[in-house]
């Protein structure tokens, strides 16, 4: 018999859902509901081996939302029972420096993720929202938090504290968080099971590349610096953010062009990154229109390029010894071309892509024979890395 976990990613206005077989890694169903709280909705339930369900619909809010769900596991499988559901598992974005690790959601809890909504406040609402309605629906079971920053916790001081007054950073819970953490420690351990050797002896430098990008270096498991700073913004060249920016251009446009916070924060988090540089945030568009000779496409494709390989180069210096780099997420990948521009003009430093394995598909080693570093595409996993975090939690395995 299976072992299963529910696992879930609220947003203000959508629910995205997965039930995982934790022993095989495999999706027994997956789903997404849109526009929640909208004139029309769209409710997406998927079950492998049978046709997908979509319906338009009116769905007024989460808990609405979750019905629908249980409908469509009634109507379509998979039975809830017959997969021996341990429970469910909640995305959390923001978990502070108090969460470093999943947690059995309790009223405590609930109170400190909402506590931590400054520090996340388009994410922690939204989550919450999925975690009290799927608490009504699902009131037997046990309810965890997996929080996107706990895996980074890791990092210490002189990484993760800002150069700022320290009165100030303290009353305001200024530092480094980080994010992807649930991606970053599924790819990391994956990893040292591709290389055949202990978590605790390999180190590896994880670029998770998709419309939201952020890299990690992992020294024996542990996060021990991370791109993305005290919120998703900062590191490298993402699809709509900007990723790092001079702080004095902050000043210079509500200070000389007259914007208003409110309008630099939608500027360098909706309308910047590969957007704000070319016209669309997709790579594969930009990726299309540098191939046809478009400049300002090629010279976007530079600098996400130029970033990474920034930031592959500090990776490699705090790690000292790496055994490998691993491309994951959407365009890490897809994208051949994104891998080879950021790991070019790096072989004096041991790291040699080999083309054809680059260009083919699937978890694959990219590097050539003679790289010292190897070079691995690792397809990511997040919710599979939640559910295993619940299993372990609340089924961890018996001690004979």
């Amino acid at each position: 018999m299976s072992r299963s976990v529910f696992v879930i990613n609220a947003g203000s206005s959508s629910l995205k859902y997965q039930l995982v077989d934790v022993d095989s890694g495999d999706a027994l169903a997956s789903g997404l509901i849109e526009r929640i709280g909208e004139t029309t909705g769209v409710a997406t339930h998927e079950v492998p081996g049978q046709p997908d369900i979509v319906e338009q619909r009116v769905i007024s809010d989460h808990e609405h939302a979750f019905g629908w769900v249980l409908r469509q596991l009634d109507a379509h499988g998979p039975d809830l029972d017959a997969v021996q559901l341990l429970g469910i598992g909640h995305r959390v974005v923001q978990g502070g420096a108090r969460f470093d690790r999943a947690v059995l959601i309790d009223d405590d809890v609930v109170q400190q993720i909402d506590d931590l909504a400054p520090l996340a406040p388009l994410h922690n609402p939204a989550n919450l929202q999925g975690i009290r309605s799927a608490l009504a629906t699902f009131p037997g079971f046990p309810h965890v938090a997996v929080f996107d920053t706990a895996f980074h916790l890791t990092i210490p001081p002189a990484a993760h504290r800002y150069a700022i007054e320290g009165r100030v950073a303290a009353e305001h819970r200024i530092r480094k968080y980080g994010f992807h953490g649930t991606s970053h420690q599924y790819v990391s351990r994956r990893m040292a099971e591709l290389l055949g050797k202990p978590l605790e002896a390999v180190n590896t430098i994880v670029l998770h590349l998709g419309n939201g990008a952020s890299a990690t270096a992992v020294r024996g498991g542990r996060s021990v610096e991370t791109s993305m700073g005290m919120t998703p913004l900062a590191g490298l060249v993402m699809g709509t953010r900007s990723g790092d920016i001079d702080p004095g251009v902050i000043f210079h446009l509500h200070r000389v062009a007259g914007m208003s916070i409110d309008e630099i924060d939608t500027l360098l988090n909706k309308r910047s990154g590969l957007l704000g540089m070319t016209g669309t945030g997709d790579m594969r568009d930009v990726q299309q229109a540098a191939d046809a000779g478009i400049e300002r496409a090629s010279e976007a494709l530079d600098i996400v390029a130029h970033r990474l390989r920034g930031t592959v180069g500090a990776y490699l210096a705090h790690l000292g010894r790496t055994d490998a780099i691993a491309f994951t997420a959407g365009i890490g990948e897809n994208s051949a071309p994104v891998r080879a521009a950021a790991l070019a003009g790096l072989e004096s430093l041991g790291i040699v892509l080999d083309p054809v394995r680059n260009a083919g598909r699937g978890e694959r080693r990219i590097s050539a024979d003679e790289s010292a570093i190897e070079v691995w595409v690792v397809p990511t996993a997040e919710e599979l890395e939640i559910a295993r975090q619940v299993a372990a939690l609340v089924a961890p395995p018996s001690v004979e």
